[in-house]
């Protein structure tokens, strides 16, 4: 697996030696270093602008409480919790390896190659490191509460662990043609710039590599995407004295947005539709029978360029 300079974006080295001493760009001369097992791939300036959001996280994450899971229960992710949003997600993940994944195994002839973008704590890279395939996990925090931090207890069971890097989607520190599958596991919506994020994601696979789309709210119209973002940003407001909105990431998809990406850049929509449950039928056919804003529907959507 080859890491590309985040600075230069041209010099390339072999990420497996990493170890605990990183890499030095031979050609603009950036360090590159290792903390706690996370590959540092966040440039000076991006750590910068992403300082207020990081901030935001630790401060909520503060205000909530929240601990470390025992190791026991990161292994059982996205099972054995039944606070929201996790039945959510685990329903997703049976329906992507049902619908998704299995496929792609039997027509592969080798382990596939699956970049966890957003991969939070790692659980899904660990759920693909125990089926044989090697994942790597890229997120933009590394905190060991629910992000890369938390890798550390897949790597004292797995066999061969996967590698963690901390990076932002539209600068992926990565060679070109490497993946097989690029999934966005309820983090799509968190991207600045969807084009670019899906332009950097094509670059990074090979041919005939899909992007896999999970847990992302999608709408029918946009005008429901931005009312469900200001009464996000006002209910943590309310709650936690902050609006979450120092980095202004998109947060939905419509399906306007959808055909416009599809026109744009050439990719072809295979949407997924998986049973989230009586109660979210439910909530859409009440809102439908009294002409009340829709919930979002959370697809699993894959997309595929020519070739694929």
């Amino acid at each position: 697996m080859l890491f590309r300079c985040p600075q230069c974006r041209e010099h390339e080295g072999d990420l497996d030696p990493f170890g605990t001493a990183g890499w030095r760009c031979p050609g603009c001369g950036s360090a590159w270093a290792v903390r706690d097992g996370v590959v540092d791939g966040l440039t000076p300036e991006a750590r910068e602008r992403y300082a207020g959001f990081f901030e935001d996280c630790r401060a909520v994450r503060d205000a909530q409480g929240l601990e470390p899971l025992d190791a026991s229960r990161y292994l059982e992710l996205p099972f054995g919790r039944t606070e929201s949003p996790w039945p959510q997600r685990a329903r997703s993940w049976r329906s992507f390896e049902r619908d998704v994944l299995i496929p792609l195994e039997r027509d592969a002839t080798r382990p596939l190659e699956i970049l966890d973008a957003g991969a939070g704590a790692g659980w899904l890279s660990y759920r693909l490191a125990l089926r044989g395939h090697r994942p790597v996990a890229i997120d933009l925090r590394d905190d060991p509460r629910d992000a890369l931090g938390a890798v550390s207890h897949y790597r004292e069971v797995l066999e061969r662990p996967f590698p963690a890097i901390q990076a932002e989607f539209d600068n992926l520190p990565l060679g070109e043609d490497q993946f097989d599958l690029v999934v966005y596991n309820s983090s799509f919506h968190h991207a600045v710039d969807y084009r670019q994020t899906l332009r950097e994601a094509r670059r990074v696979l090979s041919w005939g590599g899909r992007v896999v789309i999970l847990d992302t709210p999608i709408y029918q119209r946009f005008q429901d995407g931005e009312a469900m973002v200001e009464r996000r940003h006002a209910r943590f407001e309310e709650r936690y004295g902050r609006r979450l909105d120092s980095v202004l990431s998109m947060e939905y998809l419509d399906e306007g947005m959808l055909q416009a990406l599809a026109v744009e850049l050439g990719l072809r929509w295979t949407i997924h539709k998986p049973w989230h449950g009586l109660n979210r039928e439910a909530q859409a056919w009440l809102a439908r029978w009294s002409a009340r804003r829709p919930p979002a529907r959370y697809w699993i959507l894959e997309a595929s360029w020519g070739g694929s």
